[in-house]
Order: C-alpha cells, then structure tokens, then sequence
C-alpha cells in the first residue's frame, strides 16, 4: 500500500497492490534458477554460518532459517526447526565446517566440523550465570570465562603475528587441556551443572577456530542475515501464502548476495 501511494504521488503512475505482488512473484520465479545454484554454492562452501527465527505464514509460527558464506547467503522458510528443515538447504552430507549455536539438531550434521557461538553466546552465558551466582558458585563461571578470552586474545594475537603449524597445534592443547579440566566437575548450583553439561556436548565444536584462522568464533555472519528479516517481520508480520514465502526468501536471498558481492541487483 505504501508503494502504491509512492507511485501515484510520485510519478502519478496507478499500480494496485495485487500488481505490485504479481510483479514480485514473476520477478521470484525468473530468478528461482540462481536461487537453486546459490544453495548448491553454500553445500559445497567450506565454512557456513547458520541460524534461525520464527516467522509467521498464513498466521501460524514457520522458521526462518539463513545459511551464510562470506559470499552467499540463503533463506528458507520452513515449518520446522530440526535436522530435516537444515539438510534441505545444506544436504545431510554436508562436510564443511558449520558455524552455529548450540542448538542440538545441528550437531546431527555428523561429516561436518563444528563450531559454536563463543563470542555471543557462551560469554554471554557465562556472564548470566555470574550474575546469580552466591559465594563458590562464581568460580566456575569464572573459570571458564577467562580460558574462553584467552583463546579469542590468542586468535587476535595471530592475526599480526602467524604461528607456526606446532605452534597453532600446542596452544590450542593447552587451551583444550584447560578447559577440560573443568569439565570434570560436578557442581551442585543448577545453572553451572547447565553450563557444563552443554560445554560437555559442544567439546569438539569449542576451539575450531583456533586451529582454522578462516572460522569465526561466533555465528555472527548468520545473526547479521537475520537482522533485517526480524525488522521485516515487526512491520507486517510475516507472509499470508507459502507461494508469498517462497517469494520472499528468493528475492531475500538474491539481495542479500548482491550485497555481500558489491553487485548491483
């Protein structure tokens, strides 16, 4: 409605809303073939980044998913939230290193290396936890707050100054070595034996960027694909047809990589 008012008041050209959608879904499926070769582009990316929101189709909650390369990114609105909705767009297969949170259904991707959100999400966590924390009960959080800025000192530090491949190998034992030896403990506040337990089940997916320089440590590239689309999602709520959603995530997607690749859409 606001883009017909432009129109008219503008150019005092007529357009109705329903041409205005139509010409969307026809611009939507010419592109629909790029669309399909940007999702093969991030299957075989060797680092993606991913993460998802709700978002409402014909009114009932959906997930908006993005999968992010430093190249590529591509929504999809899906019904759900677990494994089946991710290895639609990446494929079960998937044998890249995957950025993520630590939602569990991504630790299903089995051939792929991991890495989770250190620097949004565990610090974070840590720093909730310290908040509450009575007496000892500070400690561990802590604990493993200081190993975590450690490592994110560290991978700065490498940045200017490049190790050497035993180098790399051996800080990042010392850092690892560290960290588990609190994942031993058995603490008896509730939030900590939280926190251990997760960090128990991210283990393997806690220091891949120091032992690969071209992994962020967090999953920021997705939660920044995702901004815009929560913006979208305050104004008008989502989409009313599942033919309006597939629209959406294929323009959603064509802009977005134009962005990332400086190319004028």
């Amino acid at each position: 409605g606001k883009v017909r008012r432009i129109f008219r008041t503008t150019f005092s050209l007529s357009i109705t809303r329903g041409g205005l959608s139509q010409i969307a879904d026809r611009v939507a499926k010419a592109l629909a073939p790029t669309y399909d070769a940007l999702v093969e582009q991030v299957q075989s990316a060797p680092v993606v980044a991913a993460d998802e929101t709700g978002w409402k189709v014909g009114g009932h909650l959906q997930w908006l998913w993005v999968f992010v390369t430093p190249k590529v990114t591509v929504y999809r609105i899906m019904e759900g939230r677990g494994f089946e909705e991710a290895r639609t767009v990446l494929g079960a297969d998937f044998d890249g290193t995957l950025v993520r949170d630590g939602w569990g259904p991504y630790r299903k991707f089995e051939l792929a290396t991991h890495q989770t959100c250190i620097g949004g999400h565990l610090i974070h966590r840590c720093k909730q936890n310290l908040e509450t924390a009575q007496a000892g009960a500070a400690r561990l959080p802590h604990a493993v707050l200081r190993i975590f800025q450690r490592a994110l000192r560290l991978r700065d530090h490498w940045v200017e100054h490049p190790p050497t491949a035993h180098g790399r190998v051996t800080h990042v034992g010392i850092i690892t070595t560290a960290m588990d030896r609190f994942l031993t403990w058995r603490p008896t506040d509730d939030e900590n034996r939280k926190l251990v337990k997760h960090l128990l089940n991210e283990r393997a997916a806690l220091f891949t960027f120091l032992k690969d320089p071209s992994v962020p440590a967090s999953n920021h590239w997705a939660e920044q694909a995702v901004r815009p689309a929560v913006v979208t999602r305050k104004i008008w709520g989502g989409n009313r047809t599942w033919d309006g959603a597939e629209t959406q995530w294929i323009l959603a997607t064509t802009f977005r990589t134009c962005d990332q690749q400086a190319v004028d859409p």
